[in-house]
């Protein structure tokens, strides 16, 4: 066999031997990358969590929640790569359960400053969603090459790349708090940012039950 035939040279590509076959992780480099993404998600945790409780943001409470959330849901594929189709399955259903307590987490908690908070510091949210934003990028450029695969690995991608958006989301909710005085454009960028984890969760639990199924079928065969 040569290098360009073994499993860890055409890992990140479906299909590479003839078959579609999608990538499940079971890759050294793609260990390594995740290790590295998942200790960029913990510093963005602790950074941006500080500054919610600080200025009692919905918006920044969405993207700590968001950090927290990845980091131990980044782990749990880390631990699933290279288990069964039903394991790494399950993984990923676990991962979308715990997008959709986190979703409805943010949108109580928007809800509940709408009734009883006052406007944040627009500079504070806005610097750390740019701060953020740069964390998701840096994670993001790791996991390029691994954007396409099974379930457990494509909610890795999925999740990243939603990050951005958020981390940009809630850089303009600052700016707008900044430049209103007001609390609502926080509150709406926290309560946008849970329909984003809503989205995502249907999408990383549909994935995930098809190829449970698809599994299932072949195993009758």
């Amino acid at each position: 066999m040569t290098v360009q035939d073994t499993p860890d040279a055409c890992a990140p590509k479906a299909g590479c031997w003839g078959h579609d076959v999608k990538f499940d992780g079971a890759s050294p480099a793609y260990r390594r990358v995740l290790v590295a993404v998942i200790a960029i998600n913990m510093i963005g945790f602790i950074a941006v969590v500080i500054g919610s409780l600080a200025q009692g943001s919905a918006a920044l409470a969405a993207n700590a929640m968001d950090f927290l959330a990845d980091s131990a849901t980044y782990a749990i594929s880390l631990w699933a790569i290279g288990k069964s189709v039903q394991v790494r399955s399950g993984a990923a259903v676990f991962k979308s359960l715990s997008l959709l307590l986190m979703a409805v987490s943010v949108l109580g908690y928007a809800i509940w400053r709408a009734a009883t908070g006052q406007p944040p510091e627009g500079s504070v949210i806005t610097g750390l969603g740019l701060f953020g934003f740069a964390a998701n990028l840096a994670a993001a450029a790791l996991l390029l090459r691994y954007r396409e695969g099974d379930a457990n690995v494509r909610s890795v991608w999925l999740c990243t790349r939603n990050d951005l958006v958020h981390s940009l989301g809630v850089a303009a909710a600052g700016g707008l708090v900044w430049l209103t005085g007001s609390r609502w454009p926080d509150l709406v960028a926290g309560v946008l940012l849970g329909g984003v984890f809503l989205q995502s969760a249907v999408s990383i639990l549909l994935q995930a039950r098809a190829e449970s199924r698809s599994a299932a079928q072949a195993r009758t065969l």
